[in-house]
């Protein structure tokens, strides 16, 4: 069973190197790395161009666009999303367990740890992973995995500008119980640290609320 991992991107010559180089230590041919760029201006595209091993493909802009851009040139039996400044433990036991595991699950996802040093990041790590363990929904830094076939009777993320991985995830926990990988994949605590922890917090709560009593997507992007 081949494992594709699709990693959209736009501007993240600042992370995307050091994702790349633990991922590029997986052997054997059970892997391939997929990266969708949206159209970056950085370096990001010349950094990624040093992987050889790695495939660039060019998406239009748009987190949802750019990895079923991605999804759509992988040939891997079973799909794994990451964002680019996310970072799998450097053994990739845990990818084994996605492969081993899907035989009896359709989808899942990985519990979470953040970057940051200070003690409010344990407890914002916490209640994410309580909280979509308890609902069966996740978000993209958690490294949604599915099985190609289930993705593609879906049709895919949504093109919708936020949200996207909340209304792929809805959607797939009608189909079944998600896989949970309990050993955390780690997030930068970038935008928590950019805009003030609390600010980040009530941000992230009222979006949500906003998208599930039914605030369109597209105003959601503008408030984010």
């Amino acid at each position: 069973m081949i494992l594709s991992i699709i990693i959209p991107v736009l501007n993240e010559a600042a992370s995307i190197a050091q994702l790349l180089k633990h991922l590029t230590r997986l052997k054997g041919q059970q892997f391939e790395i997929i990266v969708a760029d949206g159209g970056s201006c950085d370096e990001t595209r010349d950094i990624v161009s040093q992987f050889t091993t790695v495939k660039l493909i060019n998406s239009p802009r748009g987190r949802a666009k750019q990895m079923n851009t991605g999804a759509a040139a992988a040939s891997g039996e079973t799909l794994l999303f990451m964002h680019a400044d996310t970072q799998i433990s450097a053994n990739f036991i845990e990818l084994e367990k996605v492969l081993i595991s899907l035989s009896h699950h359709q989808w899942g996802f990985f519990k979470v740890s953040l970057s940051g040093q200070h003690w409010m990041y344990r407890v914002i790590e916490s209640m994410i992973n309580v909280r979509s363990s308890m609902t069966c929904i996740a978000t993209g830094d958690q490294c949604i995995f599915i099985v190609r076939d289930i993705f593609d009777s879906l049709k895919g993320y949504k093109d919708i500008p936020l949200m996207e991985d909340i209304e792929l995830t809805s959607r797939l926990r009608r189909h079944s119980k998600p896989l949970v990988i309990s050993q955390a994949v780690t997030t930068s605590s970038r935008r928590w640290e950019c805009k003030g922890i609390v600010a980040t917090i009530t941000l992230m709560w009222c979006l949500r609320f906003l998208y599930f009593i039914g605030v369109s997507p597209k105003t959601l992007a503008k408030i984010y």
